[in-house]
């Protein structure tokens, strides 16, 4: 039976309105539209405590306070700098101006990056809508990321998504009505992988495999949630690899 929805204070976008800032320079609490962060420059909460950092070592790392780190892009060893599109993405790139890491909220224009005193980190819309957050992703899992306990990934249209829950198991909602999961409750899942090889598995606090879609070998494949609220598995020349047909 599918477990009931568990929402954290984590998971859910703060409502905190970002001024608007006219400078691409960074400022305390904002990464501006344009702006960009190189090796060691970062973005400041008003309060001090939580910083987002552009690492030497190439990578995107949330703090709150020191050696505390609740979020990265995963980019150590690949990324230059950190970009706050004017189209509305997040990207890092490589040296060789190559993104790593998006956050796939292109497609609106003016966005800005916050760093809030609350402990969150927002992408909002120019008209001050939130668009994406460090526990929130959107649309789709790359290759080599992974989805944490009480992290989510939004279908595009905000009618589906796909929860990694406290309690070990991967579900899809559309709304609060659960289509599918991996059927893992209690067994102590804590995280789902998007293998490089292409294999999604959800895994224990020792990374041992509770569940997998037995996709090994179909090497940078990512997991899509889409709008029709199915999950779907696509190699890089999007050739489809698995689904479990929860279309609607």
């Amino acid at each position: 039976m599918f477990t009931k929805l568990l929402i954290s204070a984590a998971v859910v976008l703060s409502s905190v309105v970002v001024p608007g800032v006219a400078s691409a320079a960074p400022a305390t609490g904002v990464l501006a539209s344009g702006a960009t962060l190189t090796a060691n420059q970062s973005v400041r909460s008003a309060n001090g405590r939580y910083s987002l950092i552009h690492q030497s070592d190439g990578n995107l790392v949330f703090y709150a306070g020191p050696g505390k780190p609740v979020w990265s892009s995963q980019t150590t060893g690949k990324g230059a700098r950190t970009v706050m599109q004017t189209d509305g993405n997040l990207v890092v790139y490589s040296a060789a101006n190559k993104p790593v890491y998006d956050t796939s909220t292109g497609g609106n224009p003016g966005a800005t990056l916050a760093v809030q005193d609350d402990g969150n980190l927002v992408i909002y819309s120019a008209s001050k809508k939130a668009l994406w957050s460090r526990s929130l992703s959107i649309g789709k899992l790359a290759a080599g990321r992974s989805l944490g306990v009480n992290e989510s990934i939004r279908s595009a249209n905000n009618k589906c998504h796909l929860d990694m829950q406290g309690d070990g198991n991967l579900v899809l909602y559309a709304g609060r009505e659960a289509l599918w999961s991996t059927k893992t409750t209690g067994k102590g899942g804590r995280k789902a992988v998007m293998q490089t090889d292409g294999n999604l598995v959800v895994v224990n606090a020792a990374n041992q495999p509770l569940w997998d879609t037995k996709t090994g070998g179909m090497n940078g494949a990512w997991l899509a949630v889409q709008d029709d609220c199915n999950l779907v598995l696509y190699l890089p020349d999007n050739r489809v690899v698995w689904s479990p047909g929860t279309s609607r």
